[in-house]
């Protein structure tokens, strides 16, 4: 076998072995990695431009405060509102809402009312009056995301 043949099939053979390596790293859920139990909620928002302040003008009315009356009563454990300094220009928002567990998304008659009760029916149709009227002249909702972060076991 000439020395061109054995490099070649050294390569091959070592190509193959590369190859199938992550195919054998069968991983195992909670041996692992463990799925958390909170999740994330993201909403990518492309705001028109030079509306940007204006919009997080009404945020600042409607979805932060009503995110401070969830958070107060345990619905949710954090929110953010983040500006996308570079990139494509697709969407230049994000609007975070973290939440104890996928549970906490599911329909619940008794967490709507708490939530009504402390945010108010004047509030909410308050807020939908400025989703109607201002927020859906001036962005788009681009996507909307749940992530539940997996945890590398050691």
């Amino acid at each position: 076998m000439t020395t061109i043949r054995k490099l070649a099939t050294l390569a091959i053979a070592t190509g193959t072995l590369t190859i199938s390596a992550p195919a054998s790293a069968q991983l195992e859920v909670w041996k692992d990695y463990t799925p958390q139990e909170t999740v994330v909620e993201l909403t990518y928002v492309k705001v028109d431009e030079g509306q940007l302040n204006t919009y997080l003008q009404g945020l600042k009315q409607t979805w932060v405060r009503a995110n401070e009356v969830s958070k107060s009563l345990g619905q949710i454990s954090d929110y953010g509102i983040y500006t996308v300094p570079y990139g494509n220009n697709e969407v230049n928002l994000v609007l975070r809402v973290n939440y104890p567990s996928m549970a906490s998304l599911t329909a619940d008659k008794a967490r709507y009312d708490a939530f009504l009760n402390a945010w108010g029916k004047q509030n909410l149709d308050n807020s939908n009056k400025t989703v109607r009227e201002l927020y859906n002249n001036i962005r788009k909702i681009k996507g909307t995301y749940v992530l539940r972060e997996l945890k590398m076991n050691p």
